[in-house]
C-alpha cells in the first residue's frame, strides 16, 4: 500500500508492535538529480536538504527529532546491533543492523540493491539489511536473521520483506560476474537469465534474495515486485544514473522502527 512519500508492505504492517516505510522519492525537498526524498548521507546532495528530508521520514514513522540510523554501507555480511542513535557524524561499516530498543529507526539506504526489512513482533525485534548481489552472496541475509536471534528473536516468527530493487529485465551482468556466481553460488544459476549481449546474462537479484531467505528459514518472506530502474518517477537508480552518464543520484530509504 502507498501512503504519500512511502509503500507499507501488509506482511509487516499488519503486525502490532512495530511501523514501517519503504520511502520513495517524493515528498521532500531534495531538487534536480536527487529530487526529492533523498535519504543518502553520502550523496552529494545539500545536506541541510538530505536533513530536512529524514526528518520528515522520522515523522512519518511517528519519530521525534532525529531518531533514524544509518550505515556507511560497503557491500559486506557485517551485522550491527543497536543500542542507541549513532553518535553524529558516525556511521559504522556494515551493511544490516538490529535492535530491540524501541524509538530507533532502522534505515537501509538503496538505489538498485535490495533493502530487506525484518521482524520478530512476538519477540520485539527488528533488522534491516543492504542485499546486493555481493552482500547476498556472501551471507548478509543469514547473518542478520543470526544476529536478531541474538537478541531473542525466534528464526521461525521472522517475517521479511523486500523493497524496492532492481528487477532481472533491467540487470545485465558480464562474464566476470557469471563465473564467481557460477562458482560461488553453485545450484543457483537459474537466477542467471539469457542475456542480450554474448557472455553477458540478465540476473534476477530479489528471486536470489527470496531464495536466500528461505534457506536462512525465516517465518515469512515477501517482495514489493517493485523495480528502481523501470520506475523513474517513485525510486532513484544507480543503473539508470550510469547510463545516462549523470554524476550522482539519490538514495531510497527503507526503515523499520519498534513502538514504545
Amino acid at each position: 500500500m502507498t501512503v504519500g512519500q512511502f509503500i507499507e508492505a501488509p506482511e509487516l504492517s499488519s503486525h502490532g508492535g512495530i511501523r514501517h516505510a519503504f520511502f520513495t522519492r517524493k515528498g521532500g525537498v531534495s531538487e534536480g538529480l536527487y529530487a526529492s526524498l533523498n535519504g543518502g548521507l553520502g550523496s552529494s546532495d545539500r545536506q541541510d536538504h538530505v536533513a530536512e528530508n529524514r526528518r520528515r521520514m522520522c515523522e512519518a514513522l511517528g519519530l521525534e527529532g532525529d531518531r533514524l540510523v544509518s550505515l556507511y554501507q560497503v557491500h559486506s555480511a557485517d551485522v550491527v546491533t543497536v543500542e542507541a542513535p549513532f553518535p553524529q557524524g558516525e556511521r559504522p561499516k556494515a551493511d544490516a543492523m538490529v535492535t530491540a530498543v524501541p524509538g530507533v529507526a532502522l534505515g537501509i539506504a538503496t538505489a538498485d540493491c535490495g533493502p530487506i526489512l525484518f521482524a520478530d513482533p512476538d519477540n520485539g525485534v527488528i533488522g534491516a539489511a543492504h542485499a546486493g548481489w555481493k552482500g547476498a552472496l556472501t551471507g548478509v541475509i543469514g547473518a542478520t536473521v543470526a544476529a536478531m536471534e541474538r537478541l531473542g528473536a525466534k528464526r521461525r516468527s521472522v517475517v521479511a520483506v523486500l523493497g524496492p530493487t532492481i528487477s532481472q529485465p533491467n540487470y545485465e551482468v558480464g562474464p566476470d560476474f557469471v563465473a564467481r556466481f557460477s562458482a560461488e553460488a553453485p545450484g543457483m544459476e537459474r537466477f542467471l537469465g539469457p542475456g542480450q549481449r554474448p557472455g553477458h546474462r540478465q540476473f534476477d537479484l530479489p528471486g536470489y534474495i527470496l531464495a536466500r531467505l528461505a534457506e536462512a528459514e525465516v517465518g515469512e518472506a515477501a517482495a514489493l515486485n517493485a523495480c528502481t530502474y523501470a520506475d523513474e518517477e517513485r525510486f532513484y537508480s544507480f543503473r539508470r544514473t550510469t547510463h545516462r552518464n549523470e554524476p550522482d543520484y539519490g538514495r531510497l530509504i527503507s526503515a523499520i522502527t519498534l513502538l514504545r
